[in-house]
């Protein structure tokens, strides 16, 4: 006996990722319905080896149904995810929403699984900003060896971070750069992205962070250990998928970096390429379509006390996103519904 499972955002970047995904990882689905705004109404998607024709979101009736993966912004979740959880169908949500509700549990499987088992409050679990899922899935093993104080991170975010347009944009100005006659103004960015990186993502804040920069402080402390002091600075980058981080962190005790990258070898979801040759490490466009958070340029760091320097990569579509979700609803079934 398998699970009902609802695709809220089936045709949008992450709801098709999610889709690949179920049907990647063989999740027990006994039935699936995908879900969309009028205008995309009757859009069909892929399932493994099946095409769907997307139902309306509106007037989709949820009872019955046993897990809910939303795909949606939050401004469509506000509305619907309230909806289906009170028909008890469990939503597992990508947006910002929830993600700071006390009553709300903010799960990367590999870090706090058994925060799932909180979902009853609400009906509903939160699904990390991007940028944090891959940090703590690095964070969280070296966390339990040495206690992490402090962590400066500087990020190299992909295009997909910001939807379709986001990716359309880049693609356009692209072009437009050996194709003179053209001109694509920036709408997406507020400055030109192609050939240009724009430290600015999301929205700007008093203290002069902006709110992806204030994400990725309030869920690390909220998925791994609110003790911990975190500083972000988040670009955006003229790569279409594929996020990547540069992790500076501060520990209360000792750790070699030999040590740090054998934890990181045995970790859950991570891949270590860490050599020191040309080509040693993993860049964005070499992660994409790939489960793991890669880990490379493991390295103390001698201008602090217990310092250790690391560079991350991960497939935002994925790890980032619909990956998170699908192991959300994987560890959910198994700690909790066991249905199959």
């Amino acid at each position: 006996m398998g699970y009902k499972v609802v695709i809220a955002g089936a045709t949008g970047n992450v709801g098709r990722e999610m889709l690949n995904i179920l049907a990647e990882r063989q999740f027990p689905v006994d039935e699936i319905a995908v879900l969309a705004s009028r205008r995309s109404l009757g859009t069909e998607v892929s399932f493994g080896e099946r095409t769907l024709k997307t139902e309306d979101l509106d007037t989709f009736d949820f009872t019955g149904w046993d897990i809910a993966l939303f795909a949606i912004g939050s401004d469509a979740t506000k509305k619907y995810a309230p909806k289906a959880a009170g028909a008890g169908c469990v939503v597992i949500d990508n947006s910002s929403l929830y993600r700071y509700d006390p009553d709300v549990p903010l799960v990367v499987p590999e870090v706090n699984p058994e925060a799932v088992e909180g979902y009853a409050k609400k009906n509903i679990i939160a699904n990390p900003n991007c940028s944090t899922a891959q940090m703590v899935v690095a964070l969280k093993p070296l966390h339990d060896r040495a206690r992490i104080k402090r962590v400066v991170v500087s990020t190299y975010q992909s295009v997909s971070g910001s939807g379709k347009e986001g990716m359309d944009e880049l693609w356009e100005q692209t072009k437009a750069v050996y194709n003179p006659v053209s001109e694509v103004p920036p709408k997406k960015y507020p400055k030109e992205i192609a050939f240009n990186v724009i430290p600015h993502i999301d929205v700007f804040m008093e203290d002069g962070s902006t709110k992806e920069e204030w994400k990725m402080v309030a869920e690390t402390k909220k998925i791994v250990d609110p003790a911990i002091k975190v500083t972000a600075t988040c670009v955006r980058v003229p790569v279409f998928v594929g996020h990547s981080e540069a992790i500076n962190i501060e520990f209360e005790d000792f750790l070699d970096e030999d040590e740090a990258r054998d934890i990181l070898r045995e970790a859950p979801g991570i891949m270590v390429i860490d050599k020191r040759e040309d080509g040693g490490y993993v860049t964005p466009k070499e992660c994409v379509g790939d489960y793991a958070t890669f880990i490379s340029r493991i390295r103390q760091d001698g201008t602090i006390e217990n310092g250790l320097n690391l560079w991350c990569v991960s497939d935002n579509l994925r790890k980032g996103a619909a990956l998170n979700a699908v192991q959300i609803a994987e560890t959910l079934g198994n700690r909790v519904l066991k249905k199959a």
